[in-house]
């Protein structure tokens, strides 16, 4: 081994360590001037900022099995990772993800963790029987948007296109009532996007980096959030949209291009803010221009899928660029017109550590470095690197933009589920999984995290 390249073998962990390290003294900036600000200004709005929490530390029946969850991935998550025939891989991925969004949520006990998660007076689950007549609760979604007109929606509703309401609504329909089905369904459907991402990533770099993803993606702290909250379904509908691109751009049938346009417009319908996945497909479609100069039709199927949604809710009568308008309107009403741009600009970014582990700054170092040198790194690694790159991006807009001040811990679930297969490119997998355990563990043990 040459010196230069041992060098660079010694320089890559200490530059990982420093990374991640920076990370954890951005979140500590955060909270300590955010605790000074909402102390003496109380112009944040949340109790343990950066985070919309209560300190209250507390164990629950989810504590044994969210340790023995957590204990199983990191000693034996790598090598399993690598073995398992891929189909059962991605099955063993999101069984591993439910098990442990799952320990999570019951650390807060049946009621608290899961069951009453989206009944509070902002969610969902409280405005059912406002949809008796579906078509004509759609016509009139806009009229109740700003505060101030009549029957003004609840926060979380007023927020978002009503295909995230009319989830609930339908499952009501079909008898899954009540805030515990709910609470599952987001469980059970947010943690597919784990499955998502990695077919994504094998479809788009290769399937040694997926396997290396697989154990980041199921131990992610996100999964604190996931459990259970509407985003983390949000998170897998936008995640499955962007993994059935990537099929088409890569495999032999181009009608994966409609099934990823058709989610990709459901996406935009569950959350305005989500729209800026347009960027992660857009690097998908660039990662695989050689299959689009070759089946052009492809990009047709994938507008042609995406227009199916905005169609269907545009002729019963709900305007999406009306809703959004009116949705800046009643922002500016509320809190989010009076927590502070200057520090929440860069504390969600704090929020964003927390939701995807110090490890996910190191891998995101790494991706940076493969980037720089992208014609001489490995090919799926640069792929790799390039659609995270994008994931970041649209995060960054999204922050940029100020209509995420505070709870992107939740809000950005959708973005963050990108950055994790980061850690695929880093060497030693074991402590960096550790890592993130340790501190899912600490957030869902310390904190009460409320929405």
């Amino acid at each position: 081994m040459t010196q230069a390249s041992l060098r660079d073998r010694c320089a890559g962990p200490r530059a990982d360590l420093a990374a991640a390290t920076a990370a954890a003294l951005h979140v500590v900036a955060a909270v300590l001037v955010g605790r000074h600000l909402q102390d003496t200004r109380r112009t944040l709005f949340v109790h343990w900022p950066p985070l919309f929490a209560d300190w209250s530390p507390h164990l629950g029946p989810g504590t044994p099995a969210a340790v023995l969850v957590a204990g199983a991935v990191v000693a034996y998550g790598p090598s399993v990772a690598a073995r398992l025939p891929w189909r059962r891989l991605l099955l063993a991925a999101w069984a591993a993800a439910l098990a442990w969004t799952w320990s999570l949520a019951l650390v807060d006990g049946w009621r608290r963790g899961v069951a009453g998660r989206l009944t509070t007076r902002n969610e969902y689950l409280t405005v059912i029987g406002r949809f008796p007549d579906i078509p004509a609760a759609l016509r009139d979604f806009t009229q109740h948007i700003v505060s101030g007109s009549p029957d003004p929606w609840p926060a979380h509703i007023a927020g978002h296109p009503p295909a995230a309401t009319l989830t609930f609504v339908l499952l009501d329909r079909i008898g899954l009532r009540g805030g515990g089905w709910a609470g599952a369904w987001c469980i059970t459907v947010g943690a597919t996007a784990c499955a998502a991402v990695l077919v994504a990533v094998r479809a788009l770099a290769d399937e040694r980096l997926a396997r290396r993803a697989a154990p980041f993606l199921v131990l992610a702290p996100a999964a604190v959030w996931v459990g259970a909250s509407a985003d983390g379904y949000f998170a897998a509908v936008a995640a499955w949209s962007v993994a059935l691109t990537a099929l088409a751009v890569t495999g032999r049938s181009v009608a994966w291009a409609a099934g990823g346009g058709l989610l990709f417009g459901l996406t935009c319908y569950l959350s305005y803010g989500l729209t800026l996945f347009a960027l992660i497909g857009a690097a998908v479609l660039v990662a695989g221009r050689r299959r689009v100069r070759e089946r052009p039709v492809l990009p047709l199927l994938f507008l042609a899928g995406a227009a199916v949604v905005p169609a269907v809710f545009t002729l019963t009568g709900f305007d999406w660029w009306e809703g959004y308008r009116l949705l800046v309107v009643r922002y500016h009403q509320g809190v989010g017109g009076t927590r502070p741009y200057g520090y929440w600009v860069w504390a969600n970014l704090a929020c964003t550590v927390l939701v995807t582990g110090v490890a996910t700054a190191a891998g995101l170092r790494r991706a940076g470095a493969v980037l720089v040198r992208r014609r001489t790194a490995p090919r799926a690694e640069a792929r790799l690197a390039f659609v995270v790159a994008a994931a970041v991006l649209a995060l960054l807009v999204a922050d940029l933009s100020g209509m995420s001040k505070a709870e992107t811990e939740r809000i950005w679930l959708p973005f963050a589920m990108w950055l994790l297969p980061a850690g695929a490119l880093l060497p030693g997998p074991r402590a960096w999984l550790a890592a993130q355990a340790v501190l899912a563990l600490l957030l869902n043990h310390l904190l009460f995290t409320g929405w």
